[in-house]
């Protein structure tokens, strides 16, 4: 169980951090992933989870809407990124002193709120489709997808945090120019 848990968490990590698979030197960073390798992250992403629960026959029929749930909550968070990234986009273009001058703090939140109220429709919609499922579970598979949940976070918590200093390193160096 303990080499399934490990080979299940080193395969999430690797599925967790999109830079794994592409990066680019120039000074944009990361190479953007395409929908089609989103997708493929996904369904990685899936079937590892899966793959650490060793469902049973009867566990089985419950996965589908998991794995549905599971897609539309990623679906909907590549296409909230992808507009924030247009927005910074069409603001790098202006100087700091002109994205002040022209910002619309209504409109943010406006958005902000859509973005919160498109998360916990889907964030609800991920609990109801775990709600038949997580019953049927046994205290071994409870454990290793706590285990699994739980290391998938810190990594994610890592993955952020040298992210943030990597960017801070990048201003530091604008600054110095």
């Amino acid at each position: 169980m303990l080499k399934l848990l490990a080979a299940g968490a080193t395969a999430l990590f690797v599925t967790l951090s999109p830079t794994a698979f592409a990066q680019t030197s120039s000074a944009m960073g990361p190479a953007r992933l395409g929908p089609a390798d989103l997708a493929k992250l996904t369904d990685e992403r899936i079937a590892i989870v899966k793959s650490v629960l060793q469902l049973t026959p009867d566990q089985e029929k419950y996965w589908p809407a998991v794995a549905d749930a599971i897609r539309v909550r990623a679906q909907n968070r590549d296409a909230r990124l992808a507009r924030i990234a247009e927005t910074v986009g069409k603001m790098s273009d202006e100087s700091a002193s002109d994205v002040l001058r022209n910002r619309d703090p209504v409109a943010f939140l406006e958005r902000r709120a859509d973005a919160l109220a498109q998360r916990a429709q889907d964030l609800k919609k991920l609990a109801d489709a775990w709600r038949p499922l997580y019953p049927t579970l046994s205290a071994e598979q409870k454990q290793r997808l706590a285990a699994l949940t739980i290391f998938a976070l810190h990594q994610i918590g890592s993955a952020l945090e040298q992210r943030t200093q990597t960017d801070d390193d990048d201003e530091w160096l604008v600054i110095m120019r």
